[in-house]
């Protein structure tokens, strides 16, 4: 039997979440042994009082799930950032439905703006099609300083420099409200093998990606010494 959520606007009743919400996101990322800007408790309590940020809990109170909205180049440019569910509850379909909670609230609050992502997880960027995302250059994406001065906690930042903030191990993928009319984004319903296929090519396109940074770094490196 699934878990029964509740998905909504976080509000300063869940400022008690923080912490365990910071700490999700840094064991994830480790799992992964990849780089993630780093949160503190302080900014994801800042998000929620902001009334910027979508919490997914148990009727019981347990914590689920949690993201939130960052804006950038003065409201031209929205992120929905730190995309993370505990790892108790994952497989459960929930980070779907906190995403795609995050994608509306985004379009309420800055019906104008370009939604948009860098990831390094399969799933996301599988969820972000779905949504309408289309994968860009860096280039295309928000060129606010205090943005990618976020990326200096990640542990490819050495990487990013290189390329002079045109590639990076994360793909970049953008929503504009513009391609779609001002109407809503189709969103297409995967199951079973095809979900199944679909992630595994994401999933292999990643990891060749990262090898040729790597490689190419390292090269590159050993070739200054």
């Amino acid at each position: 039997m699934k878990t029964q959520f509740i998905i909504k606007e976080a509000t300063a009743s869940d400022v008690g979440y923080a912490q365990e919400i910071v700490d999700e996101i840094a064991a994830s990322a480790q799992v992964r042994g990849t780089g993630i800007a780093k949160r503190t408790p302080e900014y994801i309590k800042a998000k929620i009082e902001e009334g910027k940020a979508i919490i997914a809990t148990t009727k019981k109170g347990d914590w689920a799930g949690f993201c939130y909205i960052e804006v950038w180049s003065h409201g031209q440019f929205v992120a929905n950032s730190g995309l993370i569910v505990s790892e108790k509850f994952r497989g459960e379909g929930l980070a779907k439905k906190i995403k795609e909670a995050t994608f509306d609230l985004s379009g309420e609050k800055y019906p104008n703006a370009k939604i948009f992502g860098l990831t390094t997880g399969a799933a996301v960027l599988k969820i972000n099609s779905e949504l309408g995302y289309k994968p860009v250059v860096y280039s295309e994406l928000t060129q606010d300083e205090e943005f990618w001065s976020g990326c200096k906690s990640c542990v490819n930042f050495d990487i990013l420099t290189a390329k002079k903030r045109q590639n990076c191990i994360c793909t970049a993928m953008l929503y504009n409200p513009a391609w779609e009319k001002n109407q809503k984004p189709k969103r297409t319903q995967w199951k079973g093998r095809e979900l199944d296929k679909d992630l595994k090519l994401f999933e292999r396109w990643l990891k060749f990606k990262k090898s040729i940074l790597l490689k190419r770094e390292s090269k590159k490196n050993k070739n200054e010494e």
